[in-house]
Protein backbone atom coordinates (compact mmCIF):
# COMPACT_ATOMS: atom_id res chain seq x y z
CA UNK A 1 0.00 0.00 0.00
CA UNK A 2 1.01 3.71 -0.42
CA UNK A 3 2.11 4.90 3.07
CA UNK A 4 3.01 8.51 2.28
CA UNK A 5 2.55 10.72 -0.74
CA UNK A 6 5.02 14.21 -1.20
CA UNK A 7 3.86 16.94 -3.89
CA UNK A 8 6.20 20.12 -4.56
CA UNK A 9 5.74 22.51 -7.35
CA UNK A 10 2.66 20.87 -8.96
CA UNK A 11 -0.30 22.94 -10.08
CA UNK A 12 -1.36 24.92 -7.41
CA UNK A 13 -0.04 22.66 -4.88
CA UNK A 14 3.68 24.43 -3.47
CA UNK A 15 4.36 21.47 -0.99
CA UNK A 16 2.22 19.23 0.69
CA UNK A 17 2.58 15.67 2.25
CA UNK A 18 -0.61 13.17 2.25
CA UNK A 19 -0.14 10.75 5.57
CA UNK A 20 -2.34 7.64 4.47
CA UNK A 21 -3.70 4.92 6.04
CA UNK A 22 -4.41 0.78 5.17
CA UNK A 23 -8.25 1.39 4.58
CA UNK A 24 -10.59 4.55 2.95
CA UNK A 25 -8.90 7.62 2.62
CA UNK A 26 -11.52 10.72 1.36
CA UNK A 27 -9.98 13.79 -0.08
CA UNK A 28 -11.97 16.42 0.11
CA UNK A 29 -12.05 20.61 -0.62
CA UNK A 30 -13.63 23.14 -2.42
CA UNK A 31 -13.69 23.30 -6.14
CA UNK A 32 -10.17 24.29 -7.55
CA UNK A 33 -8.83 23.57 -4.41
CA UNK A 34 -6.27 21.39 -6.27
CA UNK A 35 -7.64 18.10 -5.38
CA UNK A 36 -6.91 17.01 -8.93
CA UNK A 37 -3.50 17.64 -8.55
CA UNK A 38 -3.51 14.97 -6.11
CA UNK A 39 -4.52 12.11 -8.49
CA UNK A 40 -2.14 14.14 -10.96
CA UNK A 41 0.78 13.58 -8.49
CA UNK A 42 0.12 9.76 -8.29
CA UNK A 43 -0.30 9.48 -11.86
CA UNK A 44 3.38 10.81 -12.18
CA UNK A 45 4.74 8.88 -9.59
CA UNK A 46 3.55 5.57 -11.03
CA UNK A 47 4.83 6.55 -14.90
CA UNK A 48 2.46 8.63 -16.18
CA UNK A 49 2.43 11.62 -18.97
CA UNK A 50 4.38 14.46 -17.97
CA UNK A 51 2.80 17.35 -18.60
CA UNK A 52 5.22 20.77 -18.16
CA UNK A 53 2.48 23.09 -18.25
CA UNK A 54 1.44 21.39 -15.44
CA UNK A 55 5.12 22.46 -13.51
CA UNK A 56 5.19 26.21 -10.81
CA UNK A 57 7.27 28.34 -12.59
CA UNK A 58 8.70 28.56 -9.13
CA UNK A 59 10.96 26.43 -7.98
CA UNK A 60 10.45 25.34 -11.67
CA UNK A 61 10.03 21.81 -11.12
CA UNK A 62 7.46 19.44 -9.57
CA UNK A 63 8.78 17.00 -7.35
CA UNK A 64 6.39 13.44 -6.21
CA UNK A 65 7.56 11.10 -3.80
CA UNK A 66 5.87 8.06 -2.08
CA UNK A 67 6.57 5.73 0.66
CA UNK A 68 5.79 2.20 -1.08
CA UNK A 69 5.15 -1.05 1.46
CA UNK A 70 5.12 -4.00 -0.67
CA UNK A 71 2.29 -6.78 0.58
CA UNK A 72 -0.42 -9.04 -0.84
CA UNK A 73 0.52 -11.90 -3.45
CA UNK A 74 2.34 -9.70 -5.52
CA UNK A 75 4.67 -8.70 -3.03
CA UNK A 76 7.24 -11.21 -3.65
CA UNK A 77 7.76 -11.19 -7.51
CA UNK A 78 7.83 -7.05 -6.95
CA UNK A 79 10.35 -7.05 -4.60
CA UNK A 80 12.39 -9.41 -6.71
CA UNK A 81 11.66 -7.43 -10.19
CA UNK A 82 12.76 -3.90 -8.00
CA UNK A 83 16.30 -5.21 -6.55
CA UNK A 84 17.13 -6.95 -9.94
CA UNK A 85 16.54 -3.43 -11.34
CA UNK A 86 18.97 -2.55 -8.72
CA UNK A 87 16.64 -0.53 -6.52
CA UNK A 88 17.31 -0.78 -2.54
CA UNK A 89 14.12 -2.15 -0.55
CA UNK A 90 14.04 -1.13 3.26
CA UNK A 91 14.38 -3.21 6.16
CA UNK A 92 11.08 -2.83 7.08
CA UNK A 93 9.91 -3.60 3.39
CA UNK A 94 9.19 -0.21 1.84
CA UNK A 95 10.37 1.26 -1.49
CA UNK A 96 10.94 5.11 -2.34
CA UNK A 97 9.61 6.02 -5.57
CA UNK A 98 9.85 9.89 -6.97
CA UNK A 99 9.32 11.38 -9.91
CA UNK A 100 10.59 14.70 -11.31
CA UNK A 101 9.83 17.16 -13.96
CA UNK A 102 10.93 20.33 -14.69
CA UNK A 103 9.29 23.50 -16.32
CA UNK A 104 11.32 22.20 -19.57
CA UNK A 105 9.49 18.96 -19.61
CA UNK A 106 12.30 16.52 -18.66
CA UNK A 107 11.37 13.82 -16.81
CA UNK A 108 13.59 11.78 -14.42
CA UNK A 109 12.54 8.41 -11.74
CA UNK A 110 14.29 7.24 -9.40
CA UNK A 111 13.30 3.88 -7.15
CA UNK A 112 14.55 2.61 -3.87
CA UNK A 113 17.12 5.69 -4.24
CA UNK A 114 18.27 4.60 -8.07
CA UNK A 115 17.63 6.64 -11.01
CA UNK A 116 15.53 4.35 -13.30
CA UNK A 117 13.09 4.52 -16.48
CA UNK A 118 9.82 5.74 -16.58
CA UNK A 119 8.76 2.93 -17.48
CA UNK A 120 9.79 1.07 -14.03
CA UNK A 121 7.79 3.32 -12.61
CA UNK A 122 4.77 2.26 -14.70
CA UNK A 123 5.78 -1.71 -14.46
CA UNK A 124 5.43 -0.70 -9.92
CA UNK A 125 1.94 0.99 -10.91
CA UNK A 126 0.39 -1.95 -12.56
CA UNK A 127 0.95 -4.05 -10.15
CA UNK A 128 -0.10 -1.81 -6.98
CA UNK A 129 -2.29 0.90 -8.35
CA UNK A 130 -5.65 1.30 -10.46
CA UNK A 131 -7.01 4.87 -11.10
CA UNK A 132 -10.71 4.92 -11.52
CA UNK A 133 -12.18 7.78 -13.02
CA UNK A 134 -14.19 9.87 -16.11
CA UNK A 135 -11.67 8.66 -18.50
CA UNK A 136 -11.10 5.23 -16.95
CA UNK A 137 -15.07 4.90 -17.40
CA UNK A 138 -14.31 5.66 -21.28
CA UNK A 139 -11.57 3.45 -21.17
CA UNK A 140 -14.05 0.23 -20.07
CA UNK A 141 -15.84 1.21 -22.92
CA UNK A 142 -13.53 0.09 -25.35
CA UNK A 143 -14.75 -3.52 -26.69
CA UNK A 144 -11.03 -5.20 -26.28
CA UNK A 145 -10.67 -3.57 -22.52
CA UNK A 146 -14.52 -5.22 -21.69
CA UNK A 147 -12.87 -8.42 -22.86
CA UNK A 148 -9.69 -8.27 -21.00
CA UNK A 149 -11.97 -7.41 -17.89
CA UNK A 150 -14.04 -10.51 -18.18
CA UNK A 151 -10.82 -12.53 -18.80
CA UNK A 152 -9.39 -11.34 -15.72
CA UNK A 153 -12.62 -11.83 -13.84
CA UNK A 154 -13.07 -16.03 -14.73
CA UNK A 155 -10.16 -16.54 -12.88
CA UNK A 156 -6.42 -17.74 -13.43
CA UNK A 157 -7.24 -21.03 -14.85
CA UNK A 158 -9.06 -19.36 -17.49
CA UNK A 159 -6.00 -17.04 -18.06
CA UNK A 160 -3.80 -20.20 -18.53
CA UNK A 161 -5.98 -21.45 -21.03
CA UNK A 162 -6.14 -17.71 -22.87
CA UNK A 163 -2.06 -18.27 -22.37
CA UNK A 164 -2.54 -21.48 -24.12
CA UNK A 165 -4.23 -20.66 -26.76
CA UNK A 166 -2.25 -17.45 -27.78
CA UNK A 167 1.01 -19.68 -27.93
CA UNK A 168 -0.93 -22.19 -30.32
CA UNK A 169 -2.29 -19.22 -32.52
CA UNK A 170 1.16 -17.57 -33.00
CA UNK A 171 2.62 -20.93 -33.67
CA UNK A 172 -0.30 -21.44 -36.08
CA UNK A 173 -0.37 -17.94 -37.98
CA UNK A 174 3.72 -18.39 -38.52
CA UNK A 175 3.12 -21.82 -40.11
CA UNK A 176 0.29 -20.06 -42.37
CA UNK A 177 2.20 -17.15 -43.38
CA UNK A 178 5.50 -19.23 -43.93
CA UNK A 179 3.30 -21.80 -46.52
CA UNK A 180 1.70 -18.64 -48.08
CA UNK A 181 4.93 -16.83 -48.81
CA UNK A 182 7.03 -19.91 -49.81
CA UNK A 183 3.65 -20.71 -52.11
CA UNK A 184 4.18 -16.79 -53.17
CA UNK A 185 7.55 -16.27 -53.85
CA UNK A 186 8.10 -19.89 -54.93
CA UNK A 187 10.79 -19.18 -58.46
CA UNK A 188 12.01 -16.37 -56.30
CA UNK A 189 13.40 -18.73 -53.46
CA UNK A 190 14.33 -21.36 -56.08
CA UNK A 191 16.65 -18.93 -57.67
CA UNK A 192 17.87 -18.00 -54.35
CA UNK A 193 18.65 -21.53 -53.05
CA UNK A 194 20.52 -22.47 -56.61
CA UNK A 195 22.61 -19.87 -56.00
CA UNK A 196 22.92 -21.35 -52.25
CA UNK A 197 23.85 -24.82 -53.47
CA UNK A 198 25.97 -23.61 -55.46
CA UNK A 199 28.17 -22.33 -52.46
CA UNK A 200 27.63 -25.20 -50.98
CA UNK A 201 28.77 -27.55 -53.44
CA UNK A 202 32.10 -25.53 -54.40
CA UNK A 203 32.57 -25.45 -50.09
CA UNK A 204 31.78 -28.87 -49.77
CA UNK A 205 34.52 -30.13 -52.23
CA UNK A 206 36.92 -27.68 -50.98
CA UNK A 207 36.36 -29.14 -47.21
CA UNK A 208 37.94 -26.34 -45.61
CA UNK A 209 39.10 -27.14 -41.86
CA UNK A 210 38.98 -24.63 -38.92
CA UNK A 211 42.13 -23.49 -38.35
CA UNK A 212 43.59 -24.97 -41.55
CA UNK A 213 44.74 -21.58 -42.60
CA UNK A 214 47.19 -21.00 -39.68
CA UNK A 215 48.81 -24.20 -40.23
CA UNK A 216 49.09 -24.06 -43.34
CA UNK A 217 50.86 -20.68 -43.16
CA UNK A 218 53.24 -21.72 -40.55
CA UNK A 219 54.09 -25.12 -42.31
CA UNK A 220 54.96 -22.44 -45.64
CA UNK A 221 57.30 -20.96 -43.41
CA UNK A 222 59.03 -23.46 -42.42
CA UNK A 223 59.44 -25.22 -45.99
CA UNK A 224 60.86 -21.70 -47.85
CA UNK A 225 63.52 -21.78 -44.46
CA UNK A 226 64.15 -24.97 -44.28
CA UNK A 227 68.08 -24.80 -45.43
CA UNK A 228 68.51 -21.60 -42.76
CA UNK A 229 66.18 -23.38 -39.89
CA UNK A 230 68.55 -26.46 -40.55
CA UNK A 231 72.02 -24.54 -40.24
CA UNK A 232 70.66 -23.02 -37.13
CA UNK A 233 69.94 -26.20 -35.52
CA UNK A 234 72.89 -27.68 -36.92
CA UNK A 235 75.36 -25.05 -35.58
CA UNK A 236 73.98 -25.18 -31.77
CA UNK A 237 73.92 -28.39 -31.41
CA UNK A 238 77.34 -28.41 -32.27
CA UNK A 239 78.03 -25.82 -30.09
CA UNK A 240 76.52 -27.61 -26.91
CA UNK A 241 77.64 -31.09 -28.18
CA UNK A 242 80.28 -31.72 -30.65
CA UNK A 243 81.28 -35.18 -29.66
CA UNK A 244 83.90 -36.51 -31.45
CA UNK A 245 84.51 -33.35 -33.24
CA UNK A 246 85.24 -31.63 -30.25
CA UNK A 247 88.71 -30.51 -29.17
CA UNK A 248 91.06 -29.05 -26.42
CA UNK A 249 91.37 -26.05 -28.47
CA UNK A 250 87.52 -25.63 -29.61
CA UNK A 251 85.40 -27.33 -26.82
CA UNK A 252 82.02 -27.94 -26.39
CA UNK A 253 79.94 -26.69 -23.81
CA UNK A 254 79.28 -29.97 -22.23
CA UNK A 255 82.92 -30.40 -21.99
CA UNK A 256 83.24 -27.23 -20.37
CA UNK A 257 80.55 -27.62 -17.59
CA UNK A 258 82.37 -30.74 -17.42
CA UNK A 259 85.88 -29.40 -16.32
CA UNK A 260 83.92 -26.57 -14.52
CA UNK A 261 82.09 -29.44 -12.25
CA UNK A 262 85.08 -31.67 -11.78
CA UNK A 263 86.91 -28.43 -11.09
CA UNK A 264 84.75 -27.49 -8.31
CA UNK A 265 84.13 -30.96 -6.53
CA UNK A 266 88.42 -31.16 -6.52
CA UNK A 267 87.76 -28.23 -4.11
CA UNK A 268 84.74 -29.38 -1.70
CA UNK A 269 86.80 -30.88 0.76
CA UNK A 270 88.25 -27.68 1.41
CA UNK A 271 84.96 -25.78 1.28
CA UNK A 272 81.91 -27.69 0.99
CA UNK A 273 79.85 -24.64 -0.60
CA UNK A 274 81.27 -25.70 -3.68
CA UNK A 275 80.09 -29.38 -3.97
CA UNK A 276 76.06 -27.49 -4.15
CA UNK A 277 77.61 -25.53 -7.34
CA UNK A 278 79.18 -28.39 -8.93
CA UNK A 279 75.61 -30.26 -8.35
CA UNK A 280 74.00 -27.62 -9.63
CA UNK A 281 76.23 -27.32 -12.93
CA UNK A 282 75.39 -31.35 -13.29
CA UNK A 283 71.86 -30.41 -13.28
CA UNK A 284 73.21 -27.82 -16.05
CA UNK A 285 75.06 -30.41 -18.30
CA UNK A 286 71.61 -32.63 -18.11
CA UNK A 287 69.56 -29.82 -19.34
CA UNK A 288 72.41 -29.11 -22.25
CA UNK A 289 71.76 -33.00 -23.10
CA UNK A 290 68.45 -32.85 -23.33
CA UNK A 291 68.23 -29.34 -25.85
CA UNK A 292 70.52 -31.06 -27.81
CA UNK A 293 68.61 -34.26 -28.61
CA UNK A 294 65.87 -32.02 -29.22
CA UNK A 295 67.92 -30.74 -31.88
CA UNK A 296 68.73 -33.31 -33.18
CA UNK A 297 65.21 -34.55 -33.53
CA UNK A 298 64.41 -31.25 -34.75
CA UNK A 299 67.00 -31.23 -37.50
CA UNK A 300 65.77 -35.07 -38.48
CA UNK A 301 62.13 -33.59 -38.95
CA UNK A 302 62.90 -30.65 -41.26
CA UNK A 303 61.45 -31.58 -44.66
CA UNK A 304 62.69 -29.39 -47.53
CA UNK A 305 60.06 -31.78 -49.98
CA UNK A 306 59.23 -29.03 -52.47
CA UNK A 307 56.82 -31.45 -53.80
CA UNK A 308 54.90 -30.84 -50.93
CA UNK A 309 55.42 -27.16 -50.98
CA UNK A 310 53.71 -26.98 -53.99
CA UNK A 311 50.61 -28.94 -52.47
CA UNK A 312 50.45 -26.20 -49.89
CA UNK A 313 50.54 -23.28 -52.23
CA UNK A 314 47.49 -24.99 -54.53
CA UNK A 315 46.03 -25.85 -51.51
CA UNK A 316 45.94 -22.29 -49.82
CA UNK A 317 45.14 -20.88 -53.85
CA UNK A 318 41.44 -23.30 -53.10
CA UNK A 319 41.16 -22.01 -49.44
CA UNK A 320 41.97 -17.95 -50.80
CA UNK A 321 39.17 -18.51 -53.39
CA UNK A 322 36.89 -19.29 -51.29
CA UNK A 323 38.09 -16.15 -48.90
CA UNK A 324 37.69 -13.94 -51.82
CA UNK A 325 33.23 -14.93 -52.23
CA UNK A 326 32.02 -16.15 -48.93
CA UNK A 327 34.09 -14.66 -45.73
CA UNK A 328 37.17 -12.43 -44.74
CA UNK A 329 38.71 -15.84 -43.47
CA UNK A 330 38.48 -19.69 -43.50
CA UNK A 331 36.45 -20.06 -40.31
CA UNK A 332 33.75 -17.15 -41.42
CA UNK A 333 33.33 -19.15 -44.80
CA UNK A 334 32.52 -22.73 -42.40
CA UNK A 335 30.03 -20.21 -41.02
CA UNK A 336 28.45 -19.23 -44.24
CA UNK A 337 28.28 -22.94 -45.23
CA UNK A 338 25.93 -23.79 -41.64
CA UNK A 339 24.04 -20.76 -42.37
CA UNK A 340 23.23 -21.57 -45.80
CA UNK A 341 21.71 -25.07 -44.84
CA UNK A 342 19.68 -23.60 -42.39
CA UNK A 343 18.40 -21.04 -45.10
CA UNK A 344 18.25 -23.89 -47.92
CA UNK A 345 15.51 -25.59 -45.28
CA UNK A 346 13.67 -22.67 -45.32
CA UNK A 347 13.59 -21.25 -49.02
CA UNK A 348 12.74 -24.95 -49.57
CA UNK A 349 9.74 -25.05 -51.83
CA UNK A 350 9.51 -28.84 -52.76
CA UNK A 351 5.98 -30.39 -53.05
CA UNK A 352 6.97 -32.81 -49.92
CA UNK A 353 8.34 -29.46 -47.84
CA UNK A 354 4.57 -27.76 -48.87
CA UNK A 355 2.37 -31.10 -48.28
CA UNK A 356 4.21 -31.26 -44.21
CA UNK A 357 3.52 -27.75 -43.98
CA UNK A 358 0.17 -27.54 -45.05
CA UNK A 359 -0.37 -30.67 -42.95
CA UNK A 360 1.18 -29.19 -39.84
CA UNK A 361 -1.60 -25.80 -40.54
CA UNK A 362 -3.90 -28.11 -40.41
CA UNK A 363 -3.08 -29.84 -37.13
CA UNK A 364 -2.48 -26.25 -35.74
CA UNK A 365 -5.61 -24.90 -36.89
CA UNK A 366 -7.55 -27.79 -35.61
CA UNK A 367 -6.13 -26.91 -31.91
CA UNK A 368 -6.74 -23.38 -32.47
CA UNK A 369 -10.24 -23.81 -33.03
CA UNK A 370 -10.45 -26.25 -29.98
CA UNK A 371 -8.64 -23.73 -27.82
CA UNK A 372 -10.87 -21.09 -29.44
CA UNK A 373 -14.32 -22.88 -28.52
CA UNK A 374 -12.83 -23.86 -24.65
CA UNK A 375 -12.45 -19.98 -24.42
CA UNK A 376 -15.66 -19.10 -26.11
CA UNK A 377 -17.60 -21.55 -23.39
CA UNK A 378 -15.20 -20.28 -20.52
CA UNK A 379 -16.59 -16.19 -21.21
CA UNK A 380 -20.14 -17.48 -21.75
CA UNK A 381 -19.97 -19.02 -18.36
CA UNK A 382 -17.56 -16.52 -16.62
CA UNK A 383 -20.14 -13.61 -18.34
CA UNK A 384 -23.27 -15.12 -16.28
CA UNK A 385 -21.60 -14.77 -13.15
CA UNK A 386 -20.10 -11.58 -13.80
CA UNK A 387 -23.61 -10.43 -14.48
CA UNK A 388 -24.99 -11.61 -11.70
CA UNK A 389 -22.78 -9.96 -9.29
CA UNK A 390 -22.51 -6.60 -11.01
CA UNK A 391 -26.87 -6.73 -10.77
CA UNK A 392 -26.59 -7.43 -7.12
CA UNK A 393 -24.16 -4.74 -6.50
CA UNK A 394 -26.51 -2.27 -8.67
CA UNK A 395 -29.53 -3.24 -6.61
CA UNK A 396 -27.58 -2.01 -3.67
CA UNK A 397 -26.56 1.42 -5.39
CA UNK A 398 -30.37 2.75 -5.76
CA UNK A 399 -30.21 0.89 -9.49
CA UNK A 400 -32.67 -1.98 -8.12
CA UNK A 401 -34.33 -2.91 -11.80
CA UNK A 402 -31.51 -1.91 -13.64
CA UNK A 403 -29.11 -5.70 -15.04
CA UNK A 404 -25.96 -5.61 -16.56
CA UNK A 405 -25.65 -8.28 -19.40
CA UNK A 406 -21.99 -9.12 -20.63
CA UNK A 407 -22.51 -10.21 -24.73
CA UNK A 408 -20.32 -12.65 -25.77
CA UNK A 409 -20.36 -12.77 -29.58
CA UNK A 410 -18.49 -14.11 -32.49
CA UNK A 411 -15.91 -11.40 -33.32
CA UNK A 412 -16.03 -10.22 -36.77
CA UNK A 413 -12.59 -10.75 -38.90
CA UNK A 414 -10.35 -7.84 -40.42
CA UNK A 415 -9.09 -7.23 -43.42
CA UNK A 416 -6.32 -10.04 -45.13
CA UNK A 417 -7.45 -12.03 -41.61
CA UNK A 418 -7.62 -15.77 -41.72
CA UNK A 419 -10.38 -17.50 -40.77
CA UNK A 420 -10.58 -21.27 -40.00
CA UNK A 421 -13.10 -24.12 -39.95
CA UNK A 422 -14.06 -25.43 -36.66
CA UNK A 423 -16.45 -28.23 -36.79
CA UNK A 424 -18.10 -26.85 -40.36
CA UNK A 425 -18.29 -23.38 -39.02
CA UNK A 426 -15.84 -20.41 -39.98
CA UNK A 427 -14.26 -18.88 -37.04
CA UNK A 428 -12.64 -15.71 -37.29
CA UNK A 429 -10.00 -16.03 -34.60
CA UNK A 430 -7.67 -13.46 -33.10
CA UNK A 431 -4.78 -13.17 -30.51
CA UNK A 432 -7.36 -13.53 -27.85
CA UNK A 433 -9.61 -15.81 -29.13
CA UNK A 434 -13.09 -16.01 -31.61
CA UNK A 435 -14.92 -13.48 -29.60
CA UNK A 436 -16.04 -10.06 -28.83
CA UNK A 437 -17.01 -8.92 -25.54
CA UNK A 438 -19.51 -6.09 -24.60
CA UNK A 439 -21.41 -4.84 -21.49
CA UNK A 440 -24.66 -3.91 -21.96
CA UNK A 441 -27.10 -2.24 -19.90
CA UNK A 442 -31.03 -2.93 -18.92
CA UNK A 443 -31.92 0.33 -17.19
CA UNK A 444 -34.92 -1.27 -16.40
CA UNK A 445 -37.48 -3.94 -17.50
CA UNK A 446 -38.49 -3.84 -20.51
CA UNK A 447 -36.04 -1.31 -21.85
CA UNK A 448 -33.43 -2.15 -24.41
CA UNK A 449 -30.83 -4.09 -23.85
CA UNK A 450 -28.05 -1.11 -24.90
CA UNK A 451 -23.95 -0.67 -24.78
CA UNK A 452 -22.77 1.10 -21.68
CA UNK A 453 -21.92 4.27 -23.49
CA UNK A 454 -25.39 4.18 -24.81
CA UNK A 455 -27.75 3.15 -22.07
CA UNK A 456 -26.35 4.67 -19.48
CA UNK A 457 -26.13 8.32 -18.03
CA UNK A 458 -23.35 10.04 -16.50
CA UNK A 459 -24.38 9.12 -12.89
CA UNK A 460 -25.63 5.67 -13.66
CA UNK A 461 -22.11 4.93 -15.92
CA UNK A 462 -20.04 5.68 -12.36
CA UNK A 463 -22.24 3.61 -10.32
CA UNK A 464 -22.16 0.67 -12.88
CA UNK A 465 -17.91 1.13 -12.84
CA UNK A 466 -18.63 1.11 -8.96
CA UNK A 467 -20.12 -1.59 -9.23
CA UNK A 468 -17.63 -3.58 -11.81
CA UNK A 469 -15.07 -2.55 -9.50
CA UNK A 470 -16.47 -4.06 -6.50
CA UNK A 471 -17.02 -7.33 -8.24
CA UNK A 472 -13.23 -7.45 -9.49
CA UNK A 473 -12.08 -6.75 -6.01
CA UNK A 474 -13.17 -10.42 -5.43
CA UNK A 475 -10.92 -11.53 -7.93
CA UNK A 476 -8.06 -10.15 -7.13
CA UNK A 477 -5.98 -6.84 -8.81
CA UNK A 478 -4.08 -4.01 -7.51
CA UNK A 479 -3.74 -3.62 -3.66
CA UNK A 480 -4.54 0.27 -4.09
CA UNK A 481 -7.41 1.63 -5.71
CA UNK A 482 -7.92 5.20 -6.39
CA UNK A 483 -11.53 6.63 -7.32
CA UNK A 484 -11.60 10.44 -8.89
CA UNK A 485 -14.87 11.80 -8.57
CA UNK A 486 -16.68 8.56 -9.49
CA UNK A 487 -20.15 9.60 -7.53
CA UNK A 488 -20.08 12.78 -10.15
CA UNK A 489 -23.85 13.43 -11.01
CA UNK A 490 -25.03 10.99 -7.83
CA UNK A 491 -26.93 11.98 -4.59
CA UNK A 492 -29.40 10.83 -2.11
CA UNK A 493 -29.61 7.51 -1.15
CA UNK A 494 -27.30 6.66 -3.77
CA UNK A 495 -24.65 8.65 -2.90
CA UNK A 496 -24.73 6.79 1.09
CA UNK A 497 -24.91 2.78 -1.07
CA UNK A 498 -21.41 4.64 -2.85
CA UNK A 499 -20.16 5.15 0.39
CA UNK A 500 -20.80 1.46 1.60
CA UNK A 501 -19.46 0.00 -1.03
CA UNK A 502 -16.14 2.06 -1.08
CA UNK A 503 -15.99 1.19 2.86
CA UNK A 504 -16.86 -2.13 1.83
CA UNK A 505 -13.87 -2.36 -0.90
CA UNK A 506 -11.60 -0.62 2.04
CA UNK A 507 -11.50 -4.04 4.24
CA UNK A 508 -9.82 -5.54 1.84
CA UNK A 509 -8.03 -2.78 -0.46
CA UNK A 510 -6.48 0.65 0.40
CA UNK A 511 -8.98 3.04 -1.28
CA UNK A 512 -8.21 6.65 -2.37
CA UNK A 513 -11.53 8.48 -3.18
CA UNK A 514 -11.54 12.36 -4.38
CA UNK A 515 -15.37 13.37 -3.67
CA UNK A 516 -17.58 16.28 -3.49
CA UNK A 517 -20.37 14.11 -1.48
CA UNK A 518 -20.61 14.34 2.19
CA UNK A 519 -22.63 10.97 2.12
CA UNK A 520 -19.29 9.37 0.85
CA UNK A 521 -16.83 11.23 2.83
CA UNK A 522 -18.26 9.97 5.83
CA UNK A 523 -17.41 6.68 5.62
CA UNK A 524 -13.79 7.48 5.20
CA UNK A 525 -11.26 6.17 7.73
CA UNK A 526 -8.83 9.16 7.58
CA UNK A 527 -10.19 12.56 5.82
CA UNK A 528 -7.71 14.69 4.17
CA UNK A 529 -8.82 18.41 3.18
CA UNK A 530 -6.91 20.59 0.17
CA UNK A 531 -7.20 24.05 1.23
CA UNK A 532 -6.58 27.19 -0.54
CA UNK A 533 -4.07 29.60 0.85
CA UNK A 534 -4.72 32.79 -0.59
CA UNK A 535 -3.02 34.71 1.40
CA UNK A 536 0.05 35.24 0.09
CA UNK A 537 0.69 36.96 -3.47
CA UNK A 538 0.51 33.66 -5.15
CA UNK A 539 -2.24 30.99 -4.72
CA UNK A 540 -1.20 27.96 -3.13
CA UNK A 541 -3.00 24.55 -1.75
CA UNK A 542 -1.86 22.21 1.11
CA UNK A 543 -3.40 18.62 2.70
CA UNK A 544 -4.41 18.01 6.15
CA UNK A 545 -5.70 15.76 8.08
CA UNK A 546 -9.65 16.52 9.98
CA UNK A 547 -10.62 14.46 12.63
CA UNK A 548 -13.63 15.09 15.19
CA UNK A 549 -15.25 18.23 15.35
CA UNK A 550 -13.09 19.39 12.24
CA UNK A 551 -14.06 16.67 10.20
CA UNK A 552 -17.96 17.58 11.08
CA UNK A 553 -17.32 21.17 9.96
CA UNK A 554 -15.87 19.89 6.99
CA UNK A 555 -19.40 17.59 6.28
CA UNK A 556 -21.29 20.61 6.70
CA UNK A 557 -19.38 22.73 4.55
CA UNK A 558 -19.73 20.11 1.85
CA UNK A 559 -23.52 19.55 2.91
CA UNK A 560 -24.67 23.47 2.77
CA UNK A 561 -21.84 25.30 2.26
CA UNK A 562 -21.78 26.74 5.65
CA UNK A 563 -18.79 25.29 8.05
CA UNK A 564 -20.23 27.18 11.48
CA UNK A 565 -23.20 25.94 10.76
CA UNK A 566 -25.35 24.16 14.21
CA UNK A 567 -27.94 22.78 11.78
CA UNK A 568 -25.17 21.49 8.86
CA UNK A 569 -22.60 20.51 11.65
CA UNK A 570 -25.73 18.75 13.25
CA UNK A 571 -26.59 16.89 10.05
CA UNK A 572 -23.02 16.28 9.78
CA UNK A 573 -22.26 14.31 12.62
CA UNK A 574 -25.47 12.47 12.35
CA UNK A 575 -23.85 11.14 8.91
CA UNK A 576 -21.24 10.41 10.87
CA UNK A 577 -22.97 8.21 12.99
CA UNK A 578 -24.63 6.43 10.18
CA UNK A 579 -21.52 5.64 8.53
CA UNK A 580 -19.61 4.55 11.67
CA UNK A 581 -22.79 1.56 12.35
CA UNK A 582 -22.73 0.40 8.66
CA UNK A 583 -19.43 0.17 9.02
CA UNK A 584 -19.00 -1.93 11.93
CA UNK A 585 -21.84 -4.05 10.76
Amino acid sequence: MLEELRITGLGVIDDTTLKLTSGMNVITGETGAGKTMVVTGLGLLFGGRADAGRVRADPGRAVVEGRLRLGGPLADALQQRITEAGAEIDDDGSVLLSRTVTIEGRSRAHVGGRSMPVAMLSEVGDQVLAVHGQSDQLRLLRPAEQRGSLDRFAGPEHEKLLDTYREVFTRWRAVVEDLADRRRNARARSQEADLLKLGLDEITRVDPQPGEEEELRAEVQRLEHAEGLRIAAATAAQALAAGAEATDDVPDATQLLGTARRTLEAQSSVDPSLADLAARLEEAASLIGDVSAELSAYLMSLDADPARLEQIYERRAELRGLTRKYADDVDGVIAWAEEARTKLAVLDTSDEVLEELDKERQRLAAQVGEFAGRLTAARAEAAVRFSEAVSVELAGLAMPHARVEVAVVPRQAAKDEPVLSHEGVDVAVGPDGADEVELRLLAHPGAPSLPLQKGASGGELSRVMLAIEVVFAGAGGPETLVFDEVDSGVGGTAAVEIGKRLARLARTHQVLVVTHLPQVAAFADRHLVVAKDTSGAITTSGVRIVEETERARELSRMLAGLPDSDLGIAHAEELLAVAGREKRG
